[in-house]
């Protein structure tokens, strides 16, 4: 079975890492990795594919950036290619970005099976670009592998066949859990770990990543969570990689942030794992961050409205900040307190990929 493992983006590769692993043990599998080029990322060496212990991708695309619809075509027209030569037996495509949905149509309107790892999740929200990816990949996704119940349920309620959805546990999770056993061995840079000491040490600091157009892309709503930063950073310093393009709305609407809100350049997988691990609290706008937390044990608070991720919140460490100073303030404060309390959801345990290939080889 030739199967197609896709990534578009560096939290793709977090992923599909797992699942590449884990091929290695199944007899008759030829798993071979393509990179869309969706986000081109300089960083993304040869070293960081070794520290995730998964080969260079096979197959580059190089899409690049653009509009969404530029963006997805590109993808498209190229995968078609690499199809047409190649004709994999299925191709797996994991999260919601744009390289997951254009796969997902170009493998289907060639008769080849699809399979969406992160299937079911749902966030009710259309104004966000990944809502619409993940609804429309399951529309015509053959194997669908949940990472959490609500996934189930919101599959079955939009009438897919319940011997098709996979309640499987969660590959990034796979990935996480790997990845704090080898990080004795990683080398994380003297400037980091010196940071990490000056900031207090362990359950002195927070932790924070801030990226979503609808955050930094709107004055009234950065000026709003960098006065919340600001006061958060009265009481504790925070580490915050700058996303390029939080750093540029920063700079274009001239946001003034504490000097104990230490402004880093954006930070590897590893590196930011050695740093938010230890952390008091992390305050986050992205997805996986929310789950990896939870994983953890280390406390969450996520500046949206809503979460496609809701067991982050029912039992594990995340809470809902909103996007305004005084709710993200009363999310800290909620957030301290209930970690002691949370727990890791069933089947976040690391094996969710061996489970995806023995389902798809049964």
């Amino acid at each position: 079975m030739k199967v197609f493992l896709i990534a578009g983006a560096r939290p793709n590769f977090m992923k599909i890492a797992p699942i590449y692993r884990a091929s290695l043990a199944v007899p008759g599998v030829d798993c071979r990795i393509v990179h869309t080029g969706q986000h081109y990322d300089r960083e993304m060496s040869q070293s960081f594919f070794d520290d995730l212990d998964i080969p260079a991708p096979a197959f580059y695309l190089e899409a690049g950036s653009g509009s969404h619809a530029v963006q997805t075509a590109k993808i498209m027209v190229a995968f078609e290619a690499v199809c047409e030569k190649e004709q994999p037996d299925l191709v797996m495509v994991v999260g919601d970005v744009n390289s997951t949905l254009a796969c997902s149509i170009v493998a289907k309107k060639l008769q080849i099976q699809v399979a969406h790892v992160e299937a079911g999740l749902r966030s009710f929200d259309l104004a966000m670009p990944e809502e619409i990816n993940r609804m429309v990949t399951d529309a015509i996704t053959d194997w669908f592998f949940v990472t959490e119940e609500s996934g189930v349920t919101n599959l079955r309620q939009e009438g897919k066949p319940a011997d098709r959805i996979c309640f499987v546990g969660h590959v990034m999770i796979d990935n996480l859990l790997h990845q704090v056993k080898k990080l004795e061995e990683s080398r994380i840079s003297e400037s980091v770990k010196t940071l990490k000491l000056g900031c207090g040490g362990e359950k002195a600091y927070a932790f924070m990543t801030l990226h979503r157009p609808s955050n930094v892309d709107d004055k009234n709503t950065f000026l709003g969570i960098a006065a919340a930063l600001n006061e958060i950073a009265k009481d504790m310093a925070i580490i915050f990689p700058v996303h390029p393009r939080t750093k540029k709305m920063i700079e274009a609407f001239d946001i003034i942030f504490s000097e104990n809100i230490r402004l880093l350049s954006p930070l590897g997988f590893t590196e930011s794992l050695f740093l938010w691990k230890d952390a008091r609290v992390v305050l986050t706008d992205s997805g996986g961050l929310q789950e990896e937390t939870t994983a953890l044990g280390v406390p969450c608070v996520t500046i949206r409205e809503n979460t496609e991720r809701p067991i982050t919140v029912e039992m594990g460490t995340n809470v809902l900040a909103g996007t305004s100073q005084e709710g993200i303030l009363n999310a800290v404060q909620k957030n301290l307190a209930k970690g002691r309390n949370a727990s890791v959801p069933p089947l976040w345990d690391g094996r969710a990929a061996e489970r995806i290939w023995e389902i798809l080889c049964a």
